[in-house]
């Protein structure tokens, strides 16, 4: 029974953080205002693309259309691995290449190596996109509004699904808008520090220079650079609405060396910064303590697995304690259930439900290959059906 409980106090508290945070989320008040700036700061849009010939050409277009001046802003491209063919053509365009490569590849090492070829004198904000985004003609203008705002240092915008094509890709994207509600959303409208998600973030340029410059991450290099912003203090704003299209998983077998990536920086990043727990709560850092509790936390599909088969076993073997454990797994149904976009409650949500399970059985192997997925850069392959 003490272990029940024990393991029950633990697995509640989890469920009753997300319901808060999903609660929150609907708050539909933007978590700050802006307004339009009188001067247009400077801008380096940062891509890191390992072997991303098949989406990249689309992502710097889309990038070269913004409704911003031509001068106040450069696309810095880090090419890694991609064919010759693709680096002739934006060789072409009006934007700075840098080919690199690495015998082993990183987006750390991409980004510093960037980072070490510009002025550091010469912009104001670094923009950090993946190789397979897309983002509106405002979108630059709608950033340039933000930093205006005084006191803004870290912004990350609403990421949302390029494709919803396969199952997988729908699942995905549920997920992704979970995690903005939650993490994003909910955190902002309850007066915190909004989760970063590696691409749609902008950066004060200094800090972003110095943060990265000492990130020395093999995946998941936005979790140590937010565990390092955090604990000096600094805040991140979220902007609901301004969106940047992002490719969403369409096969299993990427999802899973995606997620193993995730697992494997989540609790690398929690080694990394755990000691500073005990002096971040003298000092009040809330923000890098909330964060530090997600890194030591389960996934939602984890969390949601385990807690089914805990409730399912003990209404098999004990059902006298089944009845706690079956409330909270019906709690955190309903957190996640309120997270979800309206536009998403459609019949194709219940074909995407049916693959919760398969995920559930994919992370927790996931479980067991950690340390070896922190040694070497997993690559997410785009732009493949």
């Amino acid at each position: 029974y003490t272990l029940d409980w024990l393991l029950y106090i633990l697995f509640a508290i989890n469920v009753a953080y997300l319901l808060v945070c999903s609660l929150a989320s609907l708050c539909r008040y933007k978590p700050f205002v802006t307004a339009p700036a009188r001067t247009s700061k400077r801008f380096a849009v940062f891509i890191a693309a390992y072997r991303e010939d098949a989406v990249i050409l689309p992502t710097v277009h889309a990038c070269l259309a913004q409704d911003y001046p031509d001068d106040r802003y450069d696309v810095v491209v880090i090419s890694d691995h991609m064919q010759p063919e693709t680096n002739a053509v934006l060789s072409s365009l009006p934007i700075k290449l840098l080919q690199v490569d690495f015998e082993k590849s990183t987006n750390t090492k991409s980004l510093q190596a960037a980072l070490g070829y510009l002025d550091k004198a010469a912009y104001d904000i670094a923009l950090v996109i993946d190789a397979d985004n897309i983002i509106a003609p405002s979108y630059l203008s709608e950033l340039n509004d933000a930093f205006s705002v005084s006191g803004v240092r870290v912004v990350q915008t609403h990421r949302v699904a390029k494709n919803l094509n396969t199952g997988m890709a729908y699942l995905d994207a549920i997920s992704e808008e979970i995690n903005n509600s939650i993490f994003r959303l909910g955190h902002a409208n309850l007066g915190m520090s909004a989760a970063l998600i590696g691409s749609g973030m902008a950066f004060e340029y200094p800090l972003f220079y110095d943060a990265m410059m000492s990130n020395t991450s093999v995946g998941g290099f936005d979790r140590v650079l937010e565990m390092e912003l955090l604990y000096k203090g600094v805040r991140f704003h979220y902007l609901p609405d301004t969106f940047v299209k992002d490719e969403k998983i369409q096969k299993v077998r990427n999802f899973y060396h995606q997620r193993r990536r995730w697992l494997s920086a989540q609790y690398y990043s929690l080694g990394e910064f755990v000691h500073h727990l005990l002096p971040a709560i003298r000092a009040r850092k809330w923000d890098f303590c909330d964060k530090l509790y997600q890194q030591a936390s389960f996934s939602r599909v984890l969390l949601l697995g385990f807690t089914f088969i805990i409730s399912l076993a003990y209404s098999l073997c004990a059902s006298s304690l089944a009845y706690k454990w079956w409330g909270i797994f019906f709690l955190l149904l309903l957190a996640l259930v309120l997270a979800v976009p309206r536009h998403f409650w459609k019949w194709r949500l219940l074909k995407a439900f049916c693959l919760v399970p398969y995920s559930f059985l994919l992370m927790s192997f996931n479980l067991f290959r950690l340390r070896e997925a922190n040694k070497k850069f997993i690559h997410t392959r785009h732009g493949v059906g």
